[in-house]
């Protein structure tokens, strides 16, 4: 008889199955990356192609959780990155923006400090399937 884990198991994995039917028939599936090319307290960038035009967007992982933004900043629209896939301070513990320093934090992407205080980044759904990333976009 199974028990309770394999309930939960089996709900994530119908859950799992719909959103990728649903991916798939509406044509938004873009696998970014997979779990392990993007280690521990690393950020990467993609640029990517969704129903509603292009889009870019960064990924950080921090605390074995995965955050995602599109990757743009509130105070000048511009890119946040000037080195391909930099977005973190020196520390590795905020997101900096590149063109005029402003620093974001990693959870909730709001402005600590800089121009556009009190402002936030745009964040990005995410789905993780059998360690596959998968921007959501409405």
């Amino acid at each position: 008889m199974p028990g309770p884990d394999c309930t939960v198991w089996m709900s994530r994995r119908v859950v799992s199955e719909r959103l990728v039917f649903n991916l798939i028939m509406t044509g938004n599936i873009i696998s970014l990356s997979s779990l392990k090319d993007l280690p521990e307290g690393s950020s990467r960038g993609f640029s990517v192609h969704t129903p509603s035009g292009h889009e870019d967007i960064f990924l950080v992982h921090k605390n074995s959780r995965l955050f995602a933004y599109r990757n743009s900043c509130p105070h000048t629209g511009g890119p946040l990155d000037w080195v391909p896939d930099q977005f973190l301070n020196l520390d590795g513990d905020l997101i900096q923006c590149a063109t005029h320093d402003a620093l974001f934090r990693i959870e909730d992407g709001t402005c600590i400090a800089g121009p556009c205080a009190g402002k936030a980044l745009s964040p990005v759904s995410l789905e993780i399937i059998n360690d596959e990333i998968f921007p959501v976009f409405d």
